[in-house]
């Protein structure tokens, strides 16, 4: 049972599963008792045993005190897992694994909750008896040793086989995952894994496994470049009417632009960051404007010799085509425009009637006459803010208090608002 240097399968090849399972189960035994026991388990499973021991997880029990997240929470954090983009993805590369029918694919967070699973109905149901549904947190504190939460604390991709479960229960499983990374923190996003009845166990699964979550990495990479893109492409005409030191950063201060400042690929940008002045500790105090999907930063010694006016930003959301809102942002350096979905033009617009902000609930009963879809709106704006992060704040929701709104809508606003009572608009500046 030593540890190989790559992904390491719960079974070797040629070796005899049930024979193993007999071994696997007499260790379990003799360790869980404090008896004498026949072999050693491997390193990442020994490591974790210790772990869940420390914490006085009950092997028969797991954690019984953990609730499933309930359908609005599953859905926020489905939508802020930023794994949503690479689903598809993660679907086709193990589709040769799931579609035989004995095995589930199942995507969780970097808590350990389980977002997505698929598979074939009779698996699913198996996995509903143990509790592996989609909101059940799967973390290794909640469920003992298994491949979602193990490869989330270890950071590397596991398998696991019969008794090498912590909790008894799950000893008739088998289980594959891998961590996915977010490629430009580097921080674990959560995990990919492949699960069914301890029969289907393969030592190629965890290498297959493994590297689709590469392959998930190398996705999310190319996602953030095009971002990155997309950003530079309305930047760099700013940053070159400008001609002194700026920068266009993504909402996480990658740098997509520069102008008369040393190259660099990341800054560190404050927290809670907004329109306005900020100190930075490369830069010094700089000058803040959004951009979409980023910030323009600009030293503040620029900003003082008079180049441009920090808080000029104007805001101008055009709802006139309930189908094509779109929303216009103009400075003193440039503009650019984005064009919001139609609940996002809603939301838009009661942000521009209440400047003094509105909380999720607020937000709820003026969307959907229920207060009590805040999740809901949650789940939206944090699609929204992805976009217009410099534009948007937050606790309450609300514009850039800095900037000149105006919103042009169209003679009859209860189109589009049914459960709003705010007054229609017509070209008028807030």
């Amino acid at each position: 049972m030593t540890q190989s240097t790559g992904p390491e399968p719960a079974l070797a090849a040629g070796e005899d599963p049930r024979r193993y399972a007999q071994i696997l189960t007499a260790v379990y035994d003799a360790t869980m008792t404090g008896g004498k026991s026949p072999a050693r388990p491997r390193e990442v499973i020994g490591d974790s045993w210790r772990r869940l021991q420390t914490l006085g997880i009950d092997p028969e029990l797991g954690n019984p005190a953990e609730t499933q997240m309930d359908v609005s929470d599953l859905e926020l954090s489905r939508r802020e897992s930023g794994l949503f983009d690479i689903l598809d993805d993660l679907a086709r590369g193990l589709e040769s694994v799931v579609q035989d029918g004995d095995n589930i694919l199942v995507v969780a967070d970097r808590h350990g909750r389980v977002l997505w699973r698929s598979g074939s109905t009779s698996v699913l149901d198996r996995a509903d008896d143990l509790g592996f549904v989609e909101g059940a947190n799967w973390a290794e504190d909640s469920v003992g040793t298994n491949a979602i939460g193990t490869a989330l604390v270890s950071r590397r991709a596991v398998q696991i086989f019969s008794a090498e479960h912590y909790v008894r229960s799950h000893h008739s499983w088998t289980c594959a995952g891998a961590p996915i990374r977010d490629p430009r923190t580097g921080q674990v996003l959560g995990a990919i894994d492949v699960s069914g009845p301890a029969k289907t166990v393969h030592p190629t699964t965890i290498a297959l496994v493994d590297a689709v979550a590469r392959l998930a990495e190398s996705q999310l990479r190319e996602l953030h470049r095009s971002t990155l893109d997309r950003l530079r492409s309305v930047a760099a005409p700013m940053l070159a009417r400008l001609q002194s030191p700026a920068l266009a950063v993504d909402a996480n201060g990658w740098v997509a632009a520069v102008e008369s400042v040393a190259l660099r690929n990341r800054i560190l940008l404050p927290e809670d960051l907004a329109t306005g002045r900020f100190w930075l500790p490369t830069l010094g105090v700089c000058d803040f404007e959004p951009l979409p999907g980023g910030w323009l930063v600009r030293p503040a010694s620029t900003v003082d010799s008079g180049v441009a006016d920090v808080g000029s930003t104007r805001i101008r959301i055009d709802l006139r085509n309930s189908q094509k809102p779109r929303i216009e942002v103009r400075s003193e350096v440039g503009e650019w425009t984005h064009e919001p979905t139609p609940r996002h033009a809603e939301i838009l617009y009661l942000l521009a009637i209440h400047r003094q902000g509105r909380t999720a609930s607020q937000m709820a009963a003026d969307l959907f006459g229920d207060d009590g879809r805040a999740i809901t709106v949650r789940a939206e704006m944090s699609r929204l803010r992805k976009h217009l992060a410099g534009i948007i704040s937050t606790q309450p929701y609300r514009l850039d208090e800095s900037a000149t709104v105006e919103v042009i809508t169209p003679s009859d606003m209860s189109r589009l608002l049914p459960h709003s009572s705010a007054p229609a608009i017509c070209a008028a500046r807030l």
